[in-house]
């Protein structure tokens, strides 16, 4: 591979991390083409992609950046994940393939300025996706007005409940 190829390879991880939101990592020794294939199908429906690159060049595309503290990461045969979309969708995605196919070992990954280790790749993968997440912060900003709601309409409920006793009561 010539040298124009390889700063091409660099400029296209580097690009790579500029639009992710998180990037995982995983030895992916031993899998065949088929599962590989199976695994990157699984993320492209997530919106993330599985990359296999050389460690020189991924450890010269971190070089001077933020993801610089997962550089001690790029050993053996290493794949990367960069997650473009939903984070927590793509760790599920990535975990749920580590599961399926023995030999994808999660190694770790980067978020956030921050790395991260497997078991906290695995926690961001157990995390509900956006949607839902958004969806409980919201119902979670409606519950006291609802029970305040319920409060103010419970007096004049209660009041027609009694005039309709007082009333039933006078008729018998």
């Amino acid at each position: 591979m010539d040298r124009n190829a390889k700063l091409q390879w660099r400029n296209s991880v580097v690009e790579s991390l500029d639009k992710s939101g998180a990037v995982f990592l995983a030895n992916y020794s031993g899998m065949t083409v088929e599962e590989l294939t199976a695994m990157r199908r699984e993320l492209k429906a997530v919106n993330a992609d599985f990359h296999v690159v050389k460690n020189t060049i991924a450890q010269k595309a971190v070089e001077g950046r933020d993801e610089n503290v997962i550089s001690d990461l790029f050993v053996g045969q290493t794949g990367v994940v960069f997650a473009y979309g939903d984070v927590a969708a793509a760790a599920k995605a990535f975990s749920e393939s580590a599961k399926k196919f023995e030999k994808l070992k999660i190694t770790g990954g980067y978020m956030e300025k921050s790395a991260l280790t497997p078991a906290a790749v695995q926690n961001l993968a157990s995390l509900p996706s956006r949607d839902v997440l958004i969806s409980q912060i919201i119902g979670s900003m409606v519950a006291p007005h609802r029970g305040l709601l319920n409060v103010l309409n419970g007096v004049p409920r209660n009041l027609v409940q009694v005039l309709n006793a007082i009333k039933d009561k006078k008729a018998s």
